[in-house]
């Protein structure tokens, strides 16, 4: 990908730099919320429990059905937490490769993309295998990005902010009829459409979270090793070359980190939308703009997003669930809205 040139930074970048003990105070600040929110995605839902079957459950017993509750929450819970940091860190790295305020791969159209190429494996090529989903997925979402990325450079001023957002925007719409195009006539895998239409965190297991973890242990480790070159980036190309970085293979290492995550998270929990655009914003205006902090503490924060989010689902509308991704889209179109208006779709 190549830079999207600009003479102004975003709000955030003009933040005053943060002391380290400031930063390690929101550290521990966060790291408490995650916490808190983790314990309370064990113990509310459909059926409240009282916090000695909250310790039955967690050493695995589940003699009632409080327990049995416990028990089950557990494995989505952890799920909500590492789908919620790997797209928290994506959207980041995102933001900071194209230097585009509004990248995420919701908007961007790469979750959906991934989607997408899972449901036609699924339906076309009899595609079972979970691992055979994640690579599937991740192969979605590299084409996506690079699709969006074309077209969003065609015309004057090549890629701009606006004319990423717009051809994401259009891309995730036309993926998103092809899933239902797809899905619809076949009634042997339409009872998971609503997961790769909207996305969720529901049904998990601890199978389908250990059959992610390697690749989004690489993924994390491909993005969190690129921060110090994203920081070069984010002076410009022609700078961050005097300093001695490969803007091409930094971009392209640190899109692929972003990539894996992605792919990765939409094969099991399906394309959930804008909690990379969401979670970056406000990881910046606590910790600045360094991103060797803003990229752990956006996995952090994401984790936290979307486990809140999931404990929402589940309390609005009981005994039923609303999916994650409707809960996620509700905080971050406004979010969208908000950025676009005070930014005027400035670059990063």
């Amino acid at each position: 990908m190549t830079s999207v040139g600009t003479d102004r930074l975003p709000d955030a970048a003009l933040v005053v730099r943060r002391p380290a003990r400031v930063r390690i105070l929101w550290l521990l600040v966060t790291v408490l919320v995650l916490a808190v929110l983790m314990t309370a995605s064990v113990a509310l839902g459909s059926r409240d429990v009282a916090w000695s079957d909250v310790w039955a459950g967690l050493a695995g017993v589940d003699g009632s059905l409080e327990q049995a509750a416990v028990t089950k929450r557990i494995p989505r819970t952890l799920l909500a937490v590492v789908i919620g940091a790997a797209l928290g860190l994506a959207g980041g790295v995102m933001q900071g490769v194209t230097r585009n305020p509004l990248a995420d791969p919701g908007i961007l159209g790469v979750n959906m993309g991934a989607s997408l190429s899972v449901v036609t494996a699924v339906a076309f090529f009899g595609l079972t295998s979970p691992t055979g989903y994640i690579w599937v997925a991740m192969a979605g979402a590299a084409l996506a990005a690079a699709f969006v990325y074309t077209v969003g450079s065609l015309g004057r001023g090549g890629a701009t902010p606006l004319k990423l957002a717009l051809a994401g925007a259009a891309t995730s719409a036309a993926f998103a009829s092809l899933v239902s195009a797809v899905v619809l006539p076949r009634n042997d895998i339409a009872g998971g459409f609503r997961l790769w239409q909207i996305g969720g965190v529901g049904g998990a297991s601890y199978e389908r979270i250990g059959q992610i973890l390697p690749f989004l242990a690489v993924g994390f480790a491909i993005c969190l090793l690129s921060a110090r070159a994203l920081n070069s980036l984010a002076l410009g190309d022609e700078l961050a070359a005097g300093l001695g970085e490969r803007v091409a293979v930094v971009r392209a290492t640190a899109a692929l980190g972003a990539v894996v995550l992605c792919g990765a998270s939409t094969a099991v929990a399906g394309p959930i939308g804008f909690v990379g655009l969401v979670v970056p914003h406000a990881c910046r205006l606590l910790v600045g703009v360094d991103h060797r902090w803003l990229l752990p503490f956006s996995a952090l924060a994401g984790a936290s997003l979307l486990t809140a989010a999931d404990v929402v689902g589940r309390m609005v509308a009981r005994p039923a669930d609303v999916e994650v991704g409707i809960v996620t889209a509700l905080i971050g179109a406004p979010f969208f809205i908000h950025i676009v208006r005070r930014q005027k779709v400035r670059d990063l």
